[in-house]
């Protein structure tokens, strides 16, 4: 081709492109007003400090489980339901030893043969898992055990010089359970209908316990639609049941 012929055609073609471009200087835009900032508001602000604290959901203690050995340290080694066994038999957790639950669930215990006999299917401990918790470089066991109140009881213990440590235990209606990181995150029913409670534990090194560090009520994924759109007035919640009836320490 002929380069002398494509240069008057070439500038034309540019000529246009700058002429459209013109009523478009680019660069940014005003996006309008910003809503001014506003700080958060102290209700009562004289109000006197309180000299006795309420019940603690929270309030988890670190308990030794005596008669488990750990060896060479690792918590892989060692039978879960010996840790269930000798733990509900020292420390029955949320329940207390005269409760119908507690009771059955130790008897169903016994269900659970070392070598694979007996009547399995009646033993309540679930598989464990293994997961490093407390940031120490060692996995920690987790084990469900399932009582005859439809509560799942979630125990979690540590190894510390070859003592086995339990550093977590609730026990309430699971609806889930998943890790995520070093956090342990459960799911479970709340008394106000199409809602559930999430409830994150994690590790707490100065109480050497998990504890729970997010706790909220959510809108549940599988709740049922209403029927109708008209605006409806909500009931009333129930307030969340204490530690001693919710399970939580």
């Amino acid at each position: 081709m002929n380069r002398s012929r494509l240069a008057p055609a070439a500038f034309a073609v540019l000529a246009l492109l700058l002429a459209g471009g013109c009523g478009d200087p680019g660069g940014l835009r005003g996006a309008g007003p910003t809503p001014t900032a506003e700080g958060p508001t102290h209700l009562w602000p004289g109000l006197p400090s309180p000299s006795v604290p309420a019940e603690d959901y929270g309030a988890i203690e670190a308990v030794k489980v005596k008669g488990v050995k750990v060896p060479g340290g690792d918590l892989h080694k060692v039978d879960p339901v010996d840790v269930v066994r000798a733990d509900f038999t020292e420390n029955p957790g949320t329940y207390e030893t005269s409760d119908r639950a507690y009771k059955e669930t130790v008897e169903r215990l016994k269900h659970c043969a070392e070598d694979g006999s007996g009547e399995q299917n009646r033993c309540p401990v679930l598989k464990a898992y293994y997961r490093d918790l407390t940031g120490d470089g060692k996995d920690d066991l987790i084990v469900g055990v399932s009582t005859p109140d439809d509560n799942l009881d979630i125990r979690v213990y540590a190894e510390e010089n070859r003592q086995l440590t339990q550093i977590m235990e609730m026990s309430d209606a699971v609806l889930g359970v998943e890790l995520a990181g070093r956090d342990l995150i459960i799911r479970a029913i709340s008394s106000l209908a199409g809602y559930e409670y999430h409830t994150v534990w994690s590790w707490d090194s100065h109480q050497k316990a998990m504890l729970p560090t997010s706790d909220e009520i959510v809108r549940s994924a599988n709740a049922a639609r209403p029927k109708s759109h008209r605006p409806q007035t909500p009931a009333p919640a129930s307030p969340r049941p204490t530690p001693s009836e919710s399970g939580g320490r």
